[in-house]
């Protein structure tokens, strides 16, 4: 059954013509062809880009569900990402720009993250920490934490990143599953100026789950004992002599635990080569970077943005990357800003959360800081509703730069669906499927759905830097391409497609709303509540009615200056009836001070639902405090 589309969207804003002449893909439609016509040729093209110490024999094998790349070919993504860099004329450029809360900031070049990342792969491997290990990795976002990555990267063993915070369960699940040789932890993060202390869900995980080697970082305590190994003095005790070790293109290079709404977390296995390949790739086709280019994507190393866009794929590709610990608008609102303009920021990558927050602070923070420099904010992981587009376009931008959707998900590696910089932006639509992509929306029984009526998102073949399988659970990847017929991957969302081929994601398919026989997606709706001044933050489920089988609730976190009054309810209630009609009107409205989200921002309607309705919301490990 198809799923009604209730918000017209009919604001269409035209690409700007110096960011069109000055991009790296000018002619998109003649680049997604060949990519679909030769996908081979495509990406045999871009990879040879890099350095590999063994050629690989075909580009591509696909045995359903599963799919290699660069077949028989031997790389490092340190080899690519560090000593290309650091052997060439890039030596002394900034690699890395890491910022702290008080927004002091340490610059280190690609030759000296190189020689860290050497001592500290060195260190590791003194401990017997070797190819096809497994390493846990529990830091805050710092330099250590990125070392980290780069250094497992380095010599073979894969790493497992766990944001910062997660609790012990989380934690000692992730250690039990991956079978974890050794934990890297620090003891705090910093978030408002205060250490959040990290030790405790350690010493707790541990005590489930035993490793042979804990490494600690530590800012604020001190060492428990006396052996206890100091990951500063991993660094000091070693020569930067530990060269990139030859892998298979398709050795594991991390493996990312994602949250289902039922069982336990998903370890999703991204390898070296095809990873390498494809989000380099979008780093330059979709994000439009340039070699000049200072990118910032205010994301974690907890999360996939965080491995693709803050560490592998800028360092890849030789640029500027900048990170920042701690609270976006900590000390003040304007901090982000201060940032972006102090280091000079081209290119930005940001969640609707926080385009919604900035809003929420007001324009006066990003118009008292010279943004110049900053033309193109992406944005991805949830749907950007139009007005937060547009807010973004005329108040961070001031209308000189773009604003670019997109979507994809831990599994994915990185962008799939996404509006180019040469292409006209529709605020509400992710986008097109991008270079080497082809998505559909479908129903159930896998046929296409009519143009602007919604279905499912399916993906009908694979790329590079897709997921290879779920860790020690092959039987669970398998689950992705079983549940539409058709031998295409189920995104689990849904979607709709216009006629220009564009894609909006209304929802996860598990929030569809269905009123009175119409099935509508969540997207809708909170995108016509975002529209009215009061609301700052919305979210909506469905909740049983005895004539309409569900009404629809809605969530809200008010603008500052707006108060919970019957007038406001009236006033919202009204206002989503004149712009989606009765059908899709809230019948009760809640005001909260905040919404559940997961720790990268994205808002948990299903424990919203289950809060209401009384049932098992299931995992919350990736849950905010």
């Amino acid at each position: 059954m198809a799923i009604d589309r209730v918000l017209e969207q009919d604001v269409v804003y035209p690409p700007l013509d110096d960011l069109v002449d000055q991009a790296n893909v000018t002619d998109f439609d003649a680049e997604y062809q060949r990519s679909i016509d030769d996908p081979a040729g495509f990406w045999s093209d871009w990879a040879q880009r890099f350095e590999w110490t063994t050629p690989w024999s075909s580009v591509f094998d696909a045995q359903f569900p599963h799919h290699r790349w660069f077949v028989g070919a031997k790389t490092n993504i340190t080899a690519n990402a560090l000593d290309r860099h650091a052997d060439g004329p890039r030596a002394d450029k900034t690699a890395i720009v890491a910022v702290n809360e008080d927004n002091s900031s340490t610059r280190y070049t690609y030759a000296e993250l190189r020689n860290l990342v050497s001592r500290f792969a060195s260190g590791l491997q003194s401990l017997g920490i070797g190819v096809g290990d497994t390493v846990i990795i529990y830091m805050p976002l710092t330099i250590e934490g990125i070392i980290a990555m780069l250094a497992c990267a380095r010599i073979g063993a894969i790493h497992s990143v766990v944001y910062a915070g997660m609790g012990v369960g989380a934690l000692a699940n992730r250690i039990e599953d991956i079978d974890a040789k050794a934990v890297i932890a620090g003891d705090v993060s910093m978030r408002r100026g205060k250490p959040v202390d990290l030790t405790g869900n350690v010493y707790g995980a541990l005590e489930e789950e035993p490793v042979d080697h804990v490494i600690w970082f530590r800012r604020e305590t001190q060492p428990q004992s006396k052996g206890e190994i100091q990951f500063h003095d991993l660094i000091r005790d070693h020569e930067p002599d530990c060269d990139p070790v030859p892998v298979d293109a398709e050795h594991p290079l991390f493996v990312l635990y994602t949250s289902g709404s039922t069982g336990k977390p998903k370890g999703v296995v991204h390898v070296h080569g095809g990873y390498m390949v494809g989000t380099s790739y979008h780093l330059r086709s979709f994000f439009d970077v340039k070699d000049d280019d200072v990118y910032w994507a205010t994301s974690d190393i907890g999360w996939i943005v965080g491995h693709s866009y803050i560490v592998y794929a800028p360092l890849v590709e030789g640029v500027t990357t900048v990170f920042r610990e701690g609270a976006p608008d900590h000390p003040d609102p304007g901090s982000i800003w201060k940032v972006s303009a102090e280091h000079e920021v081209n290119v930005m990558f940001t969640a609707p959360t926080a385009i919604r927050m900035f809003m929420k602070h007001g324009e006066e923070y990003p118009q008292s800081h010279d943004l110049s420099s900053l033309r193109l904010i992406a944005v991805a992981g949830e749907p950007l509703n139009p007005e937060a587009w547009r807010w973004a376009f005329t108040n961070i931008l001031e209308e000189n730069g773009y604003v670019v959707d997109n979507w994809w998900q831990t599994e994915l590696g990185g962008p799939t669906i996404g509006t180019p910089i040469t292409m006209s932006a529709k605020p509400g639509a992710a986008g097109v499927p991008l270079p080497g992509v082809e998505a559909s929306v479908v129903d159930a029984d896998g046929m296409h759905v009519p143009r602007g009526k919604g279905g499912l998102l399916v993906l009908n073949r694979p790329f590079p830097h897709m997921m290879r399988t779920i860790w020690d659970n092959d039987a669970r990847y398998k689950q992705y391409f079983d549940e539409v017929p058709g031998d295409v991957y189920s995104a689990g969302d849904v979607a709709s497609m216009d006629e220009d081929g564009y894609i909006s994601i209304l929802g996860r398919s598990d929030d569809v709303l269905n009123v009175a026989g119409h099935r509508i997606g969540t997207a809708d709706v909170e995108s016509a509540l975002i529209v009215h001044d009061a609301v700052a933050e919305s979210a909506v489920i469905g909740i049983p009615h005895e004539v309409k089988g569900e009404a629809i609730k809605a969530f809200v976190v008010l603008m500052d200056g707006y108060e919970a009054t019957e007038a406001t309810t009236k006033s919202l209630v009204q206002h989503v009836r004149t712009e989606l009609g009765p059908i899709a009107t809230p019948s009760e409205i809640e005001f909260r001070e905040k919404l559940p989200k997961t720790r990268s921002g994205k808002i948990v309607r299903r424990l919203l639902k289950a809060e209401e309705v009384g049932d098992d919301p299931g995992d919350l490990s990736t849950l905010e405090d």
